[in-house]
């Protein structure tokens, strides 16, 4: 894996580019508007929120992305705005905004992605929208993640963008992704916003396989606060000028192994800047009877409101943490449960909770940690990465229209 730095020498595939502008739609002088842009038809794959109240974007990229799965060319986003619940007015929105775009890049208006983030229940400034995509065509970009990412931002405070060079039988391919996400965060079935882009040849069907696997352990895998976005979406694309990617062959799985390390950075990233945020902490669940008990287990722990003050409170409140397992739905006898701090044990078998005070606030005074809880002798296990909740993200979130 080769890191880029600082996101902006090189950092796109071969095959594509980017641009950002500052649209004015809800901030001044901020970038707010930005494409992701293919040279040739690409492969694409994307997973979408669950949340019945789905924002228009989300509507019109699922409409695209199924009618032309192997021919994709762009996707544009926004932020300050989420065109969600705002009926069909918003949908008429969603789809001038791809109208634009294929005008401004000569593209196909069915080639393209549409994506929003921001306020909820607000009409997009659609004369702000489409000055801002026309401006776009004479900005674009082989070299910055970094300008891409920023203006996709909201409540978050750095910029989330990572690549990932792989090397495959016929060659080196690459994968880079950017995302942004803050508040909101609790994913069901994608993310807040991710957008990736490879050189790799790869058959739709297989690329939305690998997406699906690598986003069940990253973006799904993640929780601020235990909110489902109306307008999460992650989706990747495949411009086909590097090596291929077969299926059943060792190329796909180190594809697909590639993949997830760039989505499971990307989601840390996210919860690292969680709003308010002052912790990481990775929360795994080993002995569950079946991976889905674990995960349920692990979700319920990483999301409760207690357990995350007491994070914040750097509070070995081991009682918080086994009573959110016990109403997980996930399956236990209380005797079995071990619980550790890193490496270090809280909880023993039969309830034995003999442990060091002094030791165990050490650890949870540092900004990154794990917890481990073991619920008996199955092969079950799942991690969820999770922050703490702090008096910030109240104040972030009272003011947030504003």
């Amino acid at each position: 894996m080769a890191p880029e730095v600082d996101g902006s020498h090189g950092f796109w595939p071969k095959g594509f580019s980017a641009a950002s502008v500052p649209a004015g739609i809800k901030y001044s002088g901020r970038t707010d508007l930005m494409i992701l842009l293919a040279d040739n038809e690409c492969a694409a794959a994307g997973v979408f929120t669950t949340n019945l109240c789905c924002a228009a974007p989300v509507h019109v990229s699922k409409k695209h992305l199924a009618e032309s799965p192997a021919a994709m060319r762009a996707i544009v986003c926004n932020s300050g705005n989420a065109n969600a619940a705002t009926g069909e007015q918003g949908m008429r929105d969603a789809i001038s905004m791809a109208q634009s775009t294929a005008r401004a890049f000569g593209i196909p208006e069915e080639s393209i992605l549409v994506s929003s983030t921001g306020v909820i229940g607000q009409r997009l400034p659609m004369d702000k929208v489409t000055a801002g995509i026309e401006t776009l065509a004479s900005t674009k970009s082989t070299h910055s993640g970094t300008l891409a990412a920023e203006a996709i931002m909201t409540t978050d405070t750095f910029p989330k963008f990572f690549f990932v060079d792989v090397a495959l039988s016929g060659g080196t391919v690459r994968i880079s992704g950017i995302a942004k996400g803050s508040g909101m965060i609790c994913p069901n079935m994608a993310t807040m916003l991710a957008f990736m882009a490879t050189d790799a040849s790869i058959e739709p069907v297989l690329l939305q396989e690998a997406l699906q696997q690598a986003n069940s352990h990253s973006f799904n895998a993640i929780t601020v606060d235990g909110d489902t976005s109306t307008n999460d979406m992650a989706v990747i694309l495949a411009g086909g000028t590097g090596p291929q990617v077969r299926e059943g062959s060792n190329d796909e799985l180190l594809f697909k192994e590639a993949l997830g390390a760039l989505m499971e950075f990307l989601a840390r990233l996210i919860v690292i800047d969680g709003e308010g945020a002052t912790k990481l902490v990775a929360i795994t669940v080993q002995g569950a009877q079946n991976d889905h008990e674990a995960a349920l287990a692990a979700r319920t722990i990483a999301q409760s409101s207690l357990v995350k003050t007491a994070l914040h409170g750097e509070d070995a409140n081991w009682g918080r943490i086994i009573a959110a397992a016990g109403r997980s739905g996930a399956r236990f006898h209380e005797e079995d449960l071990e619980l550790f701090f890193n490496e270090t044990p809280v909880l023993r078998q039969n309830l034995n909770a003999d442990f060091s005070e002094e030791e165990a606030a050490e650890i949870l005074a540092e900004p990154s940690y794990a917890i481990t809880l073991k619920l008996g002798s199955g092969k079950g296990k799942a991690t969820v990465w999770t922050c703490d909740l702090s008096k910030e993200y109240i104040e972030i979130n009272g003011s947030y229209r504003s």
